[in-house]
């Protein structure tokens, strides 16, 4: 029975990929895009590593804290992503009214939905983490047994985080007597911020960056090479790792731990789930009470582009699986700024200012890439996220093209503050003014709208209005050809800018006059990237449009 529930999950993956009797082009050309993403990882992170690995023994201590670091925050992504996921999931899919129909036993369903929820969690994290990790293993030398490890641990991690996820989301879904069964989010959310602080915490990064802090130098480097943590899966993982990578042997009591605390999450969650699943599903069908008044006659009426901004909101407002999610993104921002109050900058060898601007610099590469994260989770599956009720908007006076660029103009706004925000203050951290600032504040914009519009141009070719989520809708081939695509123009882009901007910068720190040719290089390069986003969104925008209407 096990198996034939996921009989549907694999033929459902199998014809978005590789669809019988048709050469799967786009999979193929996908994979080798995303093998060519992983290879540029890999040698960034070689060469990052290397740098480090070449020190003294405070740079090799440092690397592995980086380790230790890496995956605890990969935990946490994933132990909240699968909490999100799992309500959805376990008590709220449109197939539980078929699944329940038939003689299913609830540690079956479990057990299915536990396998779909960690490849639509954990995949795309440790695709991409993969490269990272293994790079250690090529700059320590450590050997062909380190790239086991490290595919047991790169396993084994995603299984007890959704272990941990699902326990709690059925152990929480029946204690809390929730009229509506998805505002458990909201708890679940508080919990994943207050985690997101301890953790950070539990690293200690300050300690990292300030020597000076301890009396002597070697206290120093016991404490940045302390384990962060002893009680908890990733930090087992990293400190295996870790050891190997040092001296060459396997800590047998961090692999036990590695590979039997997956499966006793397991058998925890299955256990839950036979005892109070049945009272969870049954209030997770309560109504959510309430009543709706009718306009009054002759009462104003707003266009249409804000009726459909009104529904948006409303839509955001009431599903509490996705507006509790700005608290992960406010976690998530008050980190990511955290860390630059913290940088170094006055130790490094080279003049501050020129180092701050460089990090700034860096920073724009940084902000695209989470305000693409998080278009692919919130932007691409709103136009499929209609489902069946898209007929309405098919059967309303309102052209398919209009309705993608209502979507585009209502998303605008929240991304353009999210990037402006992260832009405006670590540059403020940073104490960057002149040229630079100006660059970054429009290099993000212009970034951050090219990639909502090509968010809603893949949503409307590649959505699939019969997933059972929008964690579902995500994992298709769509959204991973999207984020590809983002990934593959931030890197373009900031790339070819760097050239002139960088003797703009130098010329402006120096107290030096613009040259001419650098002011035109700059300017041919912001034509061009105006019109390469323009161009590639209105082309995206317009075929979806077609897609729709056909």
């Amino acid at each position: 029975m096990k198996a034939a529930l996921l009989i549907p999950f694999w033929r459902g993956s199998r014809n978005r990929f590789f669809p019988i009797g048709v050469f799967p082009a786009k999979s193929v050309a996908l994979g080798f895009f995303g093998l060519l993403i992983c290879a540029a990882m890999y040698l960034i992170s070689v060469r990052t590593i290397t740098y480090f690995h070449a020190q003294n023994e405070l740079g090799i201590i440092l690397s592995l804290k980086l380790l230790q670091m890496a995956w605890l925050m990969l935990f946490a992504m994933l132990v909240f992503s699968c909490m999100v996921s799992a309500v959805s999931a376990l008590y709220l899919s449109k197939d539980n009214e078929i699944v329940f129909a038939a003689p299913v036993d609830p540690a079956d369903l479990y057990f299915m939905r536990y396998v779909t929820t960690t490849i639509y969690t954990s995949w795309m994290m440790m695709a991409f983490s993969i490269p990272v990790f293994g790079a250690y293993g090529r700059v320590f030398e450590a050997g062909p047994l380190f790239w086991p490890l490290l595919l047991i641990c790169a396993v084994a991690i995603p299984l007890a985080a959704t272990g941990v996820g699902m326990a709690l989301t059925v152990i929480l879904v029946n204690l809390f007597p929730a009229r509506r069964t998805k505002d458990i989010i909201v708890y679940l959310s508080l919990c994943f911020g207050i985690f997101i602080y301890v953790v950070f915490r539990m690293l200690r990064p300050e300690e990292m960056v300030d020597p000076e802090r301890f009396g002597q130098f070697i206290d120093y480097l016991s404490a940045i090479s302390r384990p962060t943590s002893s009680i908890i899966p990733p930090s087992w993982a990293a400190n295996l790792l870790a050891g190997y990578l040092v001296d060459r042997q396997i800590d047998w009591l961090l692999f036990a731990l590695v590979l039997i605390t997956p499966l006793a999450l397991y058998i925890l969650g299955e256990w839950a789930m036979a005892r109070w699943f049945a009272s969870g599903f049954s209030k997770s069908q309560e109504s959510f009470g309430g009543f709706h008044g009718f306009s009054k006659a002759g009462t104003y009426r707003p266009g249409v582009w804000r009726w459909l901004f009104i529904k948006e909101s409303k839509l955001f407002l009431r599903d509490s699986t996705e507006w509790s999610q700005l608290f992960m993104i406010a976690a998530l921002i008050v980190v990511y700024l955290y860390n630059f109050t913290v940088l170094p900058v006055e130790r490094a060898p080279m003049p501050t200012e020129y180092l701050t601007n460089i990090i700034s610099f860096l920073n724009i590469g940084l902000v695209a890439f989470m305000a693409s994260s998080l278009a692919a989770r919130f932007v691409y599956p709103s136009i499929a996220g209609e489902g069946p009720a898209f007929y309405l908007i098919a059967a309303a006076p309102l052209t398919a093209g209009s309705f993608l660029m209502a979507k585009f103009a209502i998303y605008i706004l929240p991304f353009s503050l999210f990037s402006l925000l992260l832009v405006l203050v670590s540059d403020y951290l940073l104490q960057i003014s002149g040229p630079m600032w100006w660059f970054s504040l429009a290099c993000s914009q212009l970034l951050t709208w090219w990639i909502i519009a090509l968010a809603v141009g893949f949503g409307a070719l590649y959505g699939d209005f019969n997933a059972e989520n929008r964690a579902a809708a995500v994992g298709g081939l769509g959204a991973i050809l999207f984020l590809f695509t983002t990934m593959a123009i931030v890197v373009i882009i900031t790339t070819t800018g760097a050239w002139p901007m960088y003797h703009l910068t130098k010329s402006w720190l120096a107290g030096q006059a613009f040259s001419a040719k650098n002011l035109i290089v700059l300017g041919i390069w912001g034509i061009s990237s105006l019109l390469a986003a323009s161009a590639s969104s209105a082309w995206l925008l317009k075929k979806g449009a077609r897609k729709l209407s056909g």
